[in-house]
């Protein structure tokens, strides 16, 4: 088959590209390459499942902008789609008296990128929040959540198919070559001379 586009591996990031781009370049023909049997076979559905709130990059960074963005974007997302997410927050608890200077530090740095709901609490709220939890004083992030993200990476998945993209797994890319000519451009003017190739 020939596509004008190719995005190699179906884990959560290659179909999240694709299903972006596909929504940007309707007329080209997209397809997603997957070595393995289904989406999402690897690090995308083997991890903390964390929707980070973005306490913890640097002000002003392209970091700590598209954290606090994408945390907005994934809960939205996935409100949209029906899938299950819990907003469970996190404390990020000091327990020694020399730790607090530097929990008060990452609260002005959650500040400084926008996170929303943070504040400090201390140890009677720590406790009411979580009983076995013991600490002078924590940083409560209420932003803060878990969700499947192999669910999430098979919504994009779909999303891309109905937006009439191809995925092929079982299809482990070997090799790529430049074209030794451009094929013809397409409607909106892109041109990808890359030839894909697999062991099959």
């Amino acid at each position: 088959s020939s596509f004008d586009v190719a995005v190699v591996g179906a884990g959560i990031v290659g179909l999240a590209a694709a299903r972006e781009l596909i929504q940007r370049h309707p007329s080209l023909a997209f397809a997603v390459l997957e070595k393995e049997q289904e989406p999402a076979h690897h690090q995308s559905g083997h991890n903390s499942g964390v929707i980070h709130s973005g306490i913890y990059y640097t002000p002003g960074s392209l970091k700590a902008k598209l954290c606090v963005q994408g945390a907005a974007l994934c809960y939205k997302y996935c409100d949209q789609k029906g899938i299950p997410y819990k907003q469970c927050g996190k404390l990020i608890v000091a327990v020694e008296h020399d730790e607090i200077p530097r929990l008060k530090a990452l609260y002005e740095r959650g500040l400084q990128n926008n996170v929303p709901g943070l504040k400090l609490i201390g140890a009677k709220e720590i406790q009411e929040k979580e009983p076995f939890c013991r600490g002078l004083m924590a940083l409560d992030s209420p932003y803060t959540g878990i969700v499947d993200y192999k669910q999430v990476a098979q919504s994009f998945a779909r999303d891309f198919q109905e937006a009439g993209g191809t995925i092929l797994t079982d299809f482990e890319v070997t090799n790529m070559e430049m074209a030794r000519e451009s094929p013809p451009q397409s409607e909106d003017g892109l041109k990808y001379p890359v030839i894909v190739r697999n062991k099959k």
